[in-house]
């Protein structure tokens, strides 16, 4: 998934930053709640990592920002209150689950898990198409059984494409969920990870097909 992690903390948001480029995602980072706003509404996430307690808007009114426009990106809210009421606000105003801090990263790591999961209609951290099947919590790929050695960014791009198959995905699209603001990619590195892939992929029963101008496809038999 792409994320958007809003946390005002440098020391928290680069540790959940690092464990979830670690687990493939792509993380973008935003200190202050009216510029994250701004992000929002410009760039398109899957999910939302959202504090609290933030400079500029809080983290409740911009998740309402985020209810408001609508989007549907999932939102996962951080906060240091365990008061019951804290948690009860955030769920009625729209945020999707909620971490109380300080929190164990494997147990954010499963949330996120569980809405990604969410997110795809699946119920299990597995994900087949045709003899291949990837792992979304051990990041590993596996196919007729045999593992698959990729590179974090691969995983991460085959776990998009095989999602939904017969689905087109833009360049554009592709650049957005695989790389932050920061990295400035282009066309042609989504076209080099698509080469690299269909090599590693040569026993997958599935073809990732490109279509001039519109992008790539999964096609089954």
């Amino acid at each position: 998934m792409r994320v958007l992690l809003v946390e005002d903390s440098v020391d928290v948001a680069h540790a959940i930053s690092a464990h979830l480029v670690r687990l493939g995602h792509t993380v973008d980072w935003e200190a202050d709640g009216t510029k994250a706003a701004a992000m929002v509404v410009a760039d398109h996430y899957d999910l939302i990592v959202l504090d609290v307690m933030l400079p500029g808007l809080d983290g409740y009114a911009l998740l309402q920002r985020v209810r408001n426009v609508p989007l549907r990106t999932q939102v996962l809210m951080l906060t240091a209150c365990a008061e019951i009421e804290e948690r009860v606000k955030a769920l009625d105003l729209g945020a999707d689950d909620y971490l109380i801090k300080p929190f164990d990263f494997r147990e954010l790591e499963a949330r996120i898990r569980v809405l990604l999961r969410r997110v795809g209609g699946d119920s299990t951290n597995l994900l087949s198409c045709a003899n291949l099947t990837l792992d979304r919590k051990s990041r590993t790929v596996r196919i007729d059984d045999v593992p698959l050695e990729l590179t974090r960014r691969e995983v991460t791009l085959l776990e998009i494409i095989i999602s939904r198959p017969g689905r087109i995905y833009g360049k554009d699209e592709l650049l957005d969920k695989l790389f932050t603001l920061d990295d400035n990619p282009n066309a042609n590195t989504v076209e080099q990870y698509i080469a690299r892939l269909r090599k590693k992929l040569s026993g997958a029963h599935f073809e990732i097909r490109t279509l001039r101008g519109l992008g790539y496809q999964v096609v089954l038999p």
